[in-house]
């Protein structure tokens, strides 16, 4: 039996998923999970990166354990955080997470050499206050000494293959989130970067999924017990998970539900208008230099965070159930609002807006949770309908996948709010483009299609049709 192992690393739980053929299906075994999350350090929200390579091995010691080895592994991450690597390869202070304030301001920074109506006709990323460019904008500017002292960029799945392998590779789909690349080229923006004033030394080759990293050094193959290749699957977890959309028909939207739900289309080349520009669609990198034309929606963070805020007393099902038993919505928020980024209290952030929007204010949590959910699904059939205006194309069901394909509450508002069936599943996307990707460069799948077929035929997609 030949295994494949994919370790999957979102903003809240990370885990290893071991993958291989038989009887023509595409099998999965979760052999390791563990939590993630931000942590605050000197006044910073930062990610435990030590913490979760410490966790990366232990799961890679479980395969051993279970006497699976598998032919290689790949790992995926979200996108726009990165490290700095000094010139002894050793990470330079902490890895800042994205929901940290420190991007404050520093829009204005880009702006004064480089307005955003260029930006985006040279990269295709809508704007958000924590794309890389910002971030790297607001260490210029707070700790430059920082940046005279880096040698390499790291994004963070590049980051976790270099602490694997000892070589420092940045991968191309992860890198297409930084607002730093030349969307039609496919590459840096140089001029970009010289207009900065970043270094461009810490800007490297970019390696595209496929492309083999090489072994495990000794120091890991020891601790964890064998060696094997390190393959970079769509290191962006999104491009994993679009890679691996069973969608029915190509005029489907693809709809990545997690801590972010982002929603868009397939596209062969970079769509750059300014009436995208104008509606917040992004062009980011895909297998095989396919564009993922898309919109970050702000998704079930905002679920996420009231859980949080509750103690974890109530599962995700008993939150539907007290948003359904709660009535009508009292009301609508528009859920990229920055209220709901980083709030102190998910609750009071919905509360206000409500407030500042001139809207009856929910009080009991079924009310605050009816309104999350209903928001969530006006939002998507917003998107769409934006999609339909900015391509010109109709589009008549949509693909949900991911972990939030497993919320049927949330997946019967969005039929009903878009009018249009949603085929929900498969619920591990991600894992399954890491896997498909390590499959296909070791010539278990002949390409992306036979590949999306294999997932069709081994994983259960539900269909909701709206009323």
């Amino acid at each position: 039996m030949r295994y494949y192992l994919a370790i999957d690393i979102g903003a809240s739980s990370g885990r290893h998923m071991l993958g291989h053929m038989q009887d023509g299906k595409l099998v999965l075994e979760e052999i390791y999970r563990f939590k993630n999350g931000m942590v605050e350090r000197d006044g910073s929200l930062v990610w435990d990166v030590d913490g979760l390579f410490a966790h990366i091995l232990a799961g890679m010691r479980r395969c051993g354990e279970l006497g699976k080895i598998p032919v290689s592994v790949g790992i995926d991450t979200w996108g726009v955080d990165f490290v700095l690597l000094d010139e002894s390869g050793a990470r330079l202070g902490e890895a800042v997470a994205y929901r940290d304030s420190r991007t404050q301001g520093a829009e204005a920074l880009v702006e004064e050499v480089l307005p955003f109506t260029e930006l985006y006709r040279r990269t295709g990323i809508q704007k958000m206050v924590f794309n890389t460019i910002y971030q790297l904008a607001a260490i210029k500017r707070d700790t430059p000494a920082l940046l005279e002292q880096a040698e390499k960029l790291l994004l963070s799945p590049d980051y976790y293959h270099y602490r694997l392998t000892g070589k420092a590779v940045n991968e191309y789909t992860v890198a297409t989130t930084t607002a730093l690349m030349d969307a039609a080229r496919k590459t840096w923006d140089r001029e970009i970067i010289d207009l900065l004033g970043l270094p461009q030394k810490l800007f490297g080759e970019l390696h595209p999924p496929g492309h083999v990293v090489g072994q495990l050094s000794a120091e890991i193959a020891e601790q964890v017990g064998f060696t094997c290749q390190v393959v970079l699957p769509p290191s962006h977890d999104t491009a994993s998970a679009y890679m691996a959309v069973p969608a029915p028909k190509d005029s489907s939207v693809y709809l990545s539900s997690g801590t972010w739900s982002i929603m868009g289309i397939e596209s062969l080349t970079p769509i750059i208008t300014d009436l995208g520009r104008e509606h917040q669609f992004s062009n980011e990198g895909g297998y095989n230099y396919r564009f993922r034309y898309l919109k970050n929606i702000m998704g079930l963070w905002m679920l996420q965070s009231v859980r949080k805020e509750t103690g974890e007393t109530h599962s995700f099902p008993a939150f539907a159930q007290l948003a359904a038993e709660s009535g009508a919505p009292v009301a609508i928020v528009p859920v990229n609002h920055d209220a709901f980024l980083a709030p102190k209290s998910m609750i009071e952030a919905v509360k206000t807006v409500c407030r500042e929007t001139g809207q009856e204010v929910p009080e009991t949590l079924g009310q605050v949770l009816q309104c999350i959910y209903h928001s969530l699904a006006k939002c998507y059939a917003d998107t769409i309908g934006e999609l339909e205006t900015v391509t010109g194309r109709a589009f008549d069901s949509v693909n949900i996948v991911g972990g939030g394909s497993q919320d049927g509450y949330l997946n019967k508002l969005t039929a009903d709010a878009t009018g249009r069936p949603v085929y929900a599943g498969p619920i591990e996307a991600t894992v399954l483009g890491n896997l498909m990707m390590q499959m296909m460069t070791a010539g278990e799948i002949e390409n992306l299609a036979a590949g999306r077929k294999i997932v069709r035929e081994s994983f259960e997609v539900i269909e909701v049709k709206p009323n």
